[in-house]
């Protein structure tokens, strides 16, 4: 994390210039070396590495009153930027497909190295789904696994609370800045969170919850995690979508059954016919995780011990790793087949010649890298 506040005011610059994007940001950090000396690239670096005028003309003149705010909001105590060349950018989250370029964090960042499991569902489920998320948070964080989930109504909420009440490491990924709370009825779960686990989001100071964060919280919570629980899901529910980014993550997914006259359970069904594993007992996941989990528990002592960094654990590379590259020729098919008029997935694939697997991970990519918007089921290109 930044040590000086020149540091964080320059990784702040960068984290707030328009259309950047996490992808973008890596990249020229990765030109550069460090946040202060990306700042200093040429116009010229910049825009090979796809950063449009906005960013540009933020770069040149940025809100100053707004960077002093988000400088004030790191002095308060516990309150933390951990980027992504700093040693402390938590080892699995690294490995996604496309990891944020930084996390905001409220509360204690260590446990972002601790073995968590993500534990997702229904923001409205039945009274038996809330009862098995308690029974699984609990016996998973007295287990030694830390909770994290997305703070949502329902399932997430049903989890943290039970991880606190088990005096259980929990972890909340939002969609907002940290100084706000979504939903604001859990502003004072957020606080207990804060209070003895961590509250974290890509998102800096001040953003509010818009439709397309959601997504990218997701990706995070399944970054962190060494798998997934899904507890109870509609076919329609944003937990799929962290049960997929688990999955193409290389990280294990986790279903319960239920009655197939629950319409909340046919998502769960859904992904054990996609190849989750059937879980009916916290046990099962606890022994399908123990050798991962092992290994990271032995990378975080060396790291405590040493007081140095750590090389990540060796889990299965992520699939579909690489970045949404304009010179990558399926990518660059795909950018002309778009238009600022939504469309529909299968008219890509006519347009490109591509399979609707693959274009959903490279739109999933291109959505994340700000290039793409997507509402409906249906995609374009985002204006700049």
């Amino acid at each position: 994390m930044p040590c000086t506040e020149s540091d964080a005011l320059a990784w702040l610059t960068l984290l707030r210039a328009p259309g950047l994007g996490p992808a973008r940001l890596r990249e020229l950090i990765g030109r550069a070396g460090g946040a202060q000396a990306a700042l200093d690239l040429s116009d010229g670096e910049w825009t090979r590495a796809g950063a449009p005028v906005a960013a540009l003309h933020w770069r040149r003149d940025p809100d100053a009153d707004r960077l002093r705010r988000d400088l004030d909001w790191l002095a308060q105590p516990q309150h933390h930027l951990v980027a992504c060349d700093s040693d402390d950018f938590p080892a699995l989250l690294a490995r996604i497909p496309q990891p944020p370029a930084a996390l905001f964090v409220a509360g204690n960042p260590d446990l972002l190295w601790q073995a968590q499991i993500a534990l997702v569902g229904s923001r409205n489920p039945s009274a038996g789904g809330i009862d098995n998320a308690r029974d699984f948070a609990r016996t998973l964080g007295r287990s030694g696994f830390a909770i994290t989930s997305g703070l949502a109504e329902g399932i997430d909420a049903a989890a943290h609370r039970a991880a606190l009440e088990a005096g259980a490491a929990t972890i909340a990924v939002v969609a907002t800045g940290l100084d706000l709370v979504y939903p604001a009825r859990h502003r004072a779960l957020a606080a207990e969170i804060e209070a003895s686990g961590a509250v974290v989001s890509e998102f800096a100071p001040g953003v509010e919850a818009k439709r397309d964060h959601f997504p990218r919280r997701n990706r995070i919570i399944a970054g962190l995690s060494l798998g997934t629980l899904v507890v109870e899901a509609s076919l329609q529910s944003g937990s799929l979508i962290t049960a997929r980014l688990a999955a193409e993550a290389g990280r294990e997914v986790f279903a319960l059954p239920g009655s197939i006259h629950n319409p909340l359970a046919k998502g769960c069904h859904r992904l054990i016919r996609d190849g989750a594993m059937l879980v009916e007992s916290a046990p099962e996941i606890i022994d399908a995780l123990a050798t991962q989990a092992a290994q990271l528990a032995t990378a975080l002592r060396g790291r405590l011990a040493a007081g140095m960094p750590v090389e990540s654990p060796e889990w299965p590379e992520a699939s579909g790793s690489e970045e949404c590259s304009a010179t990558d020729p399926d990518y660059a098919r795909l950018l002309r087949a778009l238009d600022h008029a939504p469309v529909a997935i299968d008219v890509l694939a006519e347009r490109t010649g591509l399979t609707v697997e693959a274009l959903s991970s490279m739109l999933l990519l291109m959505e994340l890298d700000g290039r793409v918007a997507a509402a409906h089921g249906r995609y374009a290109k985002r204006r700049s």
